[in-house]
C-alpha cells in the first residue's frame, strides 16, 4: 500500500515538473509571438485601425491627399488617398501602407519596425540626428529639382528644405516640407520618384549638416519657367545657376 502511495506521489511530482516546464517554455516564447504580431499589424490596409492609421491620415491630410476625418479608421477614403499618394511618388498603387509607403511618408519608426529594427534612432547612416530615410528623401528631392545644377546649387536646394523645417511657417519635418501640397514641382509632376545619384546624396548630407549657400532662404525658383506672380515679389538674396533664392 505504501509503495503504491509513493509511486502515486512521484507521478504527481513529475507531472507538476512537466507542467511547470511547459509553462516556462511558453513564457519564454510569448515575447517573440507578441513582437511578431506587432510587426505584422504595422502593415496597414482597409479595415485597419489605430494610432498608425491616424498618423498616416494626418500626414496625407496636411499634404492635400486626404480630405476625410483623422479618426484612425482605414476606410475607403483613406485607401483612395493612399493610392493617390503612391501614384504621385512612383510606388505600387495598391492602397496598402507597407515599407515603401512608410518610407515615402517619412514614418521612420513604422518603416524600421517592418525591417525588424526597433532601434530606429541609432541609424549609423543618418546625418546630424536625421535618419537614413530622411537623407534618402532629401537626396530624391535634390535630384528631382536640381540634377542639372552645380553642386553648390544642389546643396542650396537642400538648404531651402532645411530652412523650411526650422521655420514655424512650414512643417517641421523633411517629409512634411517636401510633400507639402504645391511646394515642389518635382512632387507634383512625379519626378520625386526618380532614384538619386551619389552627388545628390552628398548634397543632401552637406545641407543637413548645416551648409547653406542661400543664407537662410525659404524659396527658390527658375525665373525662365516660373508661372506664379507671387514668387517674383519675394526678396532675392542670391542667384545660383538657374535658380533665384529668396526670402
Amino acid at each position: 500500500m505504501k509503495k503504491g502511495l509513493m509511486i502515486g506521489a512521484m507521478a504527481l511530482v513529475l507531472a507538476g515538473s512537466v507542467t511547470a516546464g511547459t509553462l516556462a517554455i511558453a513564457a519564454q516564447q510569448e515575447p517573440a509571438a507578441t513582437e511578431f504580431s506587432i510587426v505584422e499589424a504595422a502593415v496597414l490596409r482597409q479595415g485597419s485601425s489605430g494610432g498608425e492609421v491616424k498618423e498616416v491620415q494626418r500626414r496625407l491630410k496636411n499634404w492635400g491627399y486626404y480630405t476625410g476625418a483623422v479618426d484612425g479608421i482605414f476606410g475607403s477614403g483613406t485607401k483612395k488617398a493612399v493610392i493617390y499618394f503612391q501614384q504621385k511618388n512612383g510606388l505600387k498603387a495598391d492602397g496598402i501602407v507597407g515599407k515603401a509607403t512608410y518610407k515615402a511618408l517619412g514614418m521612420n519608426d513604422s518603416y524600421n519596425a517592418l525591417n525588424g529594427n526597433t532601434n530606429s534612432g541609432s541609424s549609423s547612416s543618418g546625418t546630424n540626428g536625421y535618419t537614413s530615410s530622411d537623407v534618402y528623401l532629401m537626396a530624391k528631392a535634390i535630384y528631382a529639382e536640381g540634377r542639372g545644377e552645380s553642386y553648390t546649387g544642389q546643396v542650396a536646394i537642400g538648404a531651402v528644405i532645411m530652412n523650411r523645417v526650422k521655420s514655424p511657417q512650414f512643417p517641421n519635418t523633411i517629409a512634411g516640407v517636401i510633400y507639402q501640397k504645391g511646394a515642389f514641382t518635382a512632387v507634383a509632376d512625379g519626378q520625386i520618384s526618380l532614384e538619386p545619384n551619389d552627388t545628390a546624396y552628398r548634397a543632401a548630407r552637406d545641407a543637413m549638416n548645416g551648409w547653406d549657400p542661400t543664407y537662410g532662404c525659404l524659396y527658390y525658383y527658375n525665373p525662365a519657367v516660373a508661372t506664379s506672380a507671387w514668387i517674383f515679389t519675394r526678396e532675392t538674396v542670391t542667384v545660383i545657376g538657374k535658380h533665384v533664392f529668396a526670402i
